[in-house]
C-alpha cells in the first residue's frame, strides 16, 4: 500500500478540490551530477538527502555503502484546514523549553519513525496524536513531499493531511514535548512579509535559512529552518506558484561518514 495513499472524506468543496489537486502531485525528478561519476543513485533505495530545509530534488548525494552514513527516517504532518475566511491554514506547535534539542522552537507535529510504523503517514499521524492529541481518524492523508534533511541529519518526510472540520480537533498538548499549539495561514510562506534570511555555509556551499515572524492571540512566534523550508515547499505546491523571494537552494553532497555530534550550521 502506498504510504501516502489518499482517503475518501467529507469536506468543503474547497478542501475536496485541494485534495484532488494534491493527489496528482509527483515529486520532481532527482538530478544527477554529471561531473561526478560516483553519484549514480538508486532513488528507490532512499540514498538521497538534502540540505537543512531543502528538498532532496535539489541535492545530489554520492551513493553510500552500508558502512557509510545513512540518515535515520522521520516524518512530519502538514495538517491543513480551511479558516474562517476560506484560507488554508496549517497546524503548528511550539516545542517545550525543556527538550534537549530544538527547545522552544516552532515545528510541525512529527518525529522519528518506529519499526512498527507501516509507512510515513502512520509515523506522522502517530506522532501528532502523541504530541497534540490529534486523532488520526480526523486526518485524511493525500500526499507526501520529497524528503528533507534536518539540522541533526534526520531524513524527514513531509506528509500532507487534511482536517475536514477544525472544530473536531481539541488540542491536548503533551506538556513534556509541546508548550503551545497554534495555526498559521499557509500562504504566508510565499510572501516576502515579516521574513528575513541568513546566509550559511555547509561543505563549501552557501545557502539561505528563512525566518518568518508571526503573531497570534498576542503570542509571537518565529518559524524558521527546516519547518520554514518544508512550509515554503508545501505552499508552493498548494498555491502552484513560487515564493516572492529567493530561496537559494544549494546543490552539494552530504558527508559519507559523520561523527555522532555532526550537525549543520
Amino acid at each position: 500500500m502506498d504510504s501516502c495513499a489518499p482517503n475518501n472524506f467529507g469536506a468543503s468543496q474547497k478542501l475536496v478540490a485541494l485534495a484532488q489537486q494534491l493527489r496528482q502531485y509527483k515529486p520532481p525528478p532527482i538530478p544527477f551530477d554529471d561531473d561526478n561519476k560516483e553519484q549514480k543513485l538508486e532513488e528507490s533505495a532512499g540514498k538521497l538527502v538534502s540540505q537543512l530545509g531543502f528538498a532532496e530534488s535539489v541535492t545530489p548525494v554520492a551513493q553510500q555503502p552500508p558502512e557509510r552514513f545513512r540518515p535515520k527516517r522521520a516524518a512530519v504532518l502538514i495538517c491543513l484546514f480551511e479558516g474562517d475566511s476560506g484560507e488554508f491554514r496549517v497546524i503548528l506547535t511550539k516545542r517545550s523549553s525543556k527538550l534537549s534539542t530544538h527547545s522552544g522552537e516552532v515545528s510541525l507535529p512529527g518525529g522519528k519513525a518506529d519499526e512498527a510504523d507501516a509507512n510515513d503517514a502512520e509515523t506522522a499521524t502517530r506522532e501528532a496524536k502523541e504530541e497534540i492529541g490529534l486523532d488520526p481518524s480526523l486526518v485524511n492523508v493525500v500526499t507526501c513531499l520529497e524528503p528533507f534533511l534536518s539540522k541533526h541529519l534526520l531524513r524527514v518526510i513531509p506528509v500532507i493531511g487534511i482536517l475536514s472540520n477544525k472544530k473536531d480537533f481539541n488540542p491536548s498538548p503533551n506538556a513534556a514535548e509541546v508548550e503551545a499549539v497554534f495555526d498559521a495561514p499557509l500562504e504566508m510562506f510565499l510572501k516576502d512579509e515579516n521574513r528575513r534570511s541568513e546566509e550559511r555555509e555547509w561543505m563549501g556551499e552557501k545557502y539561505l535559512i528563512h525566518f518568518f515572524d508571526y503573531e497570534m492571540n498576542d503570542e509571537k512566534y518565529q518559524i524558521w529552518g527546516l519547518t520554514a523550508g518544508v512550509l515554503i515547499r508545501a505552499a508552493s505546491i498548494v498555491y502552484q506558484k513560487p515564493p516572492a523571494f529567493l530561496e537559494q537552494n544549494p546543490k552539494t553532497k552530504v558527508p559519507r561518514v559523520v561523527k555522532k555530534d555532526t550537525k549543520m550550521p
